[in-house]
This record gives C-alpha cells, structure tokens and sequence, in this order.
C-alpha cells in the first residue's frame, strides 16, 4: 500500500498483484479450508488458473496471461480471472522498473519517489482495462450477496493493485491513498467473514509497515485523517500471508524478504528468499537477491 507526500513502496497489491498473487502448492486448496468445501472453480479450471499464477512468478508474462484467458473462458463469471490478468501486467511492468529488487527497495530516493519515468510514459491501460473489469464483476456479486468472501478477495486485489499503480507507477499519490484505505476496509471485512482467507493479511501488513516507516511529522499528517501504521505489527501481518497467503503467498514472501533488508534482519530475509528462489528456479530475480545477500554477509 502506498500513501501521499511521495510516499511509495512495496504495495498491496495486492495486489497484485494480486499479484498478486499465489499459492505455495499452487494445487493446493486455500489455506484453512476442508476438503469438502467447493473452491469457487471447478477443478480442472482452477488448474488453469493457478498454473497461470506460476508462470507469472517465474516471470513467464505471455504464458501467464494465456492461462488466465483460458481460464475466463472456463469461468466467465468469476471476477479472478480478469484480477489474474491485470496482475500480470502490471508485475510486468514492476518487474520491467526493477521495484521487486533490493536496488530499488533499500534505495529510499527511489522507494518514497516511485519508479522512473512520468505518468504519461508509464501508464499501462492493459491493466487499467482489466483490472476495472475486474472490479466491476465483483462488485455486481456483492449486490446479491455482501457477505461473498471470494468477491471481497477479488475486490481488495484490484483497489490494492491500483493503489499500487497509482503511487508507484503514475505517481498520484492521493488517489493511491483513498485506494489504500478501500482495500484495507475490504480486506478487514474479509477476515471478519472467512478468517482463513490470510491472504487479505497483505494489504493490512503492507500498509501498517509503510506508514509505520514514515518519519514521525508525516505519521502524524496520516493519523490525523486515519491512517495509522505499526512496522513490528506490518511484519507481523506479511508473516501470515507468507506462512498460510493462497494466491499471494510468494508476493508476500518477497515483499517481506526486502522488508526484513531493510530491517537489517538479513537471516529472515535469506529464509524467504532462499524459497523463492527454490520454489521459482526460472525467475532470476529471487536467485539474484539471495547471492546479494550471501555476498554482502562474506563483505568485511
């Protein structure tokens, strides 16, 4: 989650990211759920859609988007799919910026001043367009039904990937807010109703150690309209995701890993990345930013 006054960072996304997004056995049914409950998509499809999720974090990004429109064409009423593929471009177009790395993460003139170039040379309608979609399926489904966990998660991705957007990308920094407070209502909601669905812990980790990293003046600024922030309880929070997280377990894993290097807690940030790195051999990021961190501990 990012915030205002030049206030950029790691982000939700949600993401993402939904980036986001993903699972540690991207097979594997959501943390927290029985057997007998029926994911939102049958088998076969949520296949599809979680073999799409791996291509994407083994940065594959034509791959990925290929699983993702194979899956709405299986699923067309399930809001995720279009959530999937605004996920792949815009962390193509993090990955392309260089956000996920510890040059960008650690460097604080480009983690609070955004990725290079200008709005208008940055903005991505791919992903505006499908991330709107989106956001659009799934608020229809909490007309008829508020208490819809899976619209909900759907709905906190899309508003924490544009926080991001906007913050990071584009650089507007009070619409990445109002973004921010969005999906941290949404994700609060979730939990409130599935509190297995640890993947809305992202959006809540990300914006607590964001602000909670901010000097003391510009906390103060936040708190006045709202917004509060914890580093100890942010870590604490990408923790969950990262340990029990579905479709954004290793966006929480990375993000945490760059959160611990900037708390100079280079071992937890080793563990994390060393799975990564593990679990995604053909993405050389993970691999590069764990022999950064093996070469800065054998630096005198």
């Amino acid at each position: 989650m990012l915030l205002t006054m030049r206030i950029m960072g790691m982000g939700l996304a949600a993401c993402l990211l939904a980036v986001s997004a993903f699972c540690a056995q991207f097979s594997a049914a959501p943390a927290g759920k029985s057997p007998d409950e029926s994911p939102p998509a049958a088998a076969p499809a949520a296949a599809i859609l979680d073999s799409g999720f791996r291509e994407l974090y083994e940065l594959n990004f034509k791959g990925a988007r290929g699983q993702f429109l194979s899956y709405q064409k299986a699923q067309p009423d399930d809001p995720m799919g279009k959530a999937a593929e605004a996920a792949s471009y815009l962390f193509e177009q993090f990955n392309a910026k260089g956000v996920f790395t510890s040059e960008f993460f650690l460097n604080d003139s480009k983690f609070l001043g955004g990725a290079a170039g200008s709005a208008a040379q940055n903005r991505n309608d791919a992903f505006l367009n499908a991330n709107e979609s989106a956001r659009g399926m799934a608020k229809e489904q909490l007309k008829s039904n508020p208490n819809d966990a899976h619209a909900l998660l759907v709905l906190t991705m899309t508003d924490g990937m544009e926080a991001d957007y906007d913050a990071m990308i584009v650089k507007k920094q009070m619409a990445g807010l109002g973004l921010t407070r969005q999906a941290e209502a949404e994700a609060t909601k979730l939990l409130a109703i599935d509190p297995s669905a640890e993947d809305a812990y992202l959006a809540l980790g990300t914006a607590n150690y964001i602000i909670g990293s901010l000097p003391g003046f510009k906390r103060a600024f936040l708190w006045i309209g709202g917004m509060h922030g914890d580093r100890s309880r942010g870590i604490e929070q990408l923790q969950r995701t990262a340990d029990h997280g579905h479709y954004l377990q290793p966006f929480a894993k990375i993000l945490l890993a760059l959160a611990y290097e900037r708390e100079h807690q280079m071992d937890h940030a080793r563990v994390l990345l060393a799975d990564l790195a593990t679990q995604f051999p053909a993405n050389p990021v993970f691999a590069r930013e764990l022999a950064l961190i093996d070469d800065r501990g054998h630096t005198p």
